[in-house]
Formats: C-alpha cells, sequence, structure tokens
C-alpha cells in the first residue's frame, strides 16, 4: 500500500479548507451568532458595545470592498482561513524548529 506524504495531506486540507471557505460560506445563516439571541432572550443586550475593528476590511463576515454580498461573503472566508492556515502553520514551524535544536545526540565516546 502507498503511504500518503506529509506535504499530500497538508496541501489537500489547505484546498479543502478554502473551498469550504469560499463555496459554503455562500449559504451560510445571516446571523450566525446564538450569543446575540440569548442576549436578547435573557435582556442584557443593550449593554452590547462595538468591537475595535468594526469598521475593518474584514467586519462582518465580509469583504468591504465588493458589493456582491455572496462574493464579499467568500473572499472574507477566505482571506480569514488563509489568515489562521498561515499563523497556525508558522507556529507549528517554529514549534517543531526549537524542538529539533534543542534534542542532542547520545554519547557515543567511550571516554576514559
Amino acid at each position: 500500500m502507498r503511504r500518503t506524504s506529509t506535504r499530500t495531506v497538508v496541501v489537500v486540507g489547505v484546498l479543502v479548507a478554502l473551498v469550504l471557505a469560499g463555496v459554503v460560506s455562500f449559504y451560510a445563516s445571516s446571523s450566525p451568532d446564538g450569543l446575540n439571541k440569548v442576549a436578547v432572550d435573557k435582556g442584557f443586550s443593550s449593554t452590547e458595545k462595538e468591537h475595535g475593528v468594526a469598521d475593518g476590511p474584514l467586519a462582518g463576515y465580509e469583504a468591504r470592498s465588493i458589493g456582491d454580498d455572496r462574493l464579499s461573503g467568500g473572499v472574507a472566508g477566505v482571506v480569514g482561513s488563509l489568515t489562521v492556515l498561515l499563523l497556525a502553520g508558522g507556529l507549528t514551524l517554529a514549534v517543531r524548529r526549537r524542538g529539533a535544536g534543542s534534542e542532542r545526540a547520545p554519547d557515543t565516546s567511550s571516554g576514559p
């Protein structure tokens, strides 16, 4: 049986994530946050405050510079996914390199 390389698994995983983020986001709910419903139901929704990046380019699960809502959501999903994947990949590489540098080869000398 042929083994699949780690690189192939990573590339396929990234491609699947990007397709899901770009295409499946078209069908996502326009109000996905259950916390907002709970806040209304429990009566503390009036305490809601605007977050610091509410006017950012990807705020609200959309790319502000794109007029089409579906395309805007897909672009925001792809950019968000790429950001998370790059951060996770960079962290993984940093941890792997740090771990490899701290390992020492066993002492095989038979000193005096």
